[in-house]
């Protein structure tokens, strides 16, 4: 299945290397944007099946309440990506987990997949040991 994602991350070389692993995957990666009034207006242009989001972003710890929104709000499908993932140990609603930093390219690819069977109501039996899920 081919998805349409975008990429919130405010390293350019952790987005760029985000970016090839997806491709590669097959997938279309929509933007890469590195703040979260970016990250709205690409969402509110594009039809988003998935964003990977970091936490801390070129306007600050943004990431959690954007994923938030985009999750409960936008009907995007959202994953966390952080180096700080007790910053999201609780959960947020609307979003499905966290996938922490660094990760190698199998990591992404199995939490992409899962994230994306989950989104067409596929039954999904495990999670990628890498990605902690929320609720």
């Amino acid at each position: 299945m081919t998805a349409r994602i975008l990429i919130i991350e405010d390293e350019a070389l952790v987005a760029m290397e985000l970016r090839f692993v997806l491709e590669d995957l097959g997938h279309r990666v929509v933007d890469t944007v590195a703040d979260a009034k970016s990250a709205r207006d690409v969402v509110r242009e594009n039809d988003i099946d998935l964003a990977l989001v970091d936490i801390h972003l070129s306007d600050g710890p943004t990431g959690v309440a954007l994923g938030r929104e985009l999750g409960q709000e936008m009907g995007v499908t959202v994953l966390f990506m952080t180096a700080n993932p007790g910053m999201v140990r609780n959960g947020v609603a609307g979003t499905i987990g966290v996938l922490s930093k660094p990760t190698d390219e199998r990591a992404v690819q199995t939490a992409v997949d899962y994230a994306l069977r989950r989104r067409q109501g596929e039954p999904v039996m495990y999670a990628p040991p890498e990605l902690q899920l929320f609720g």
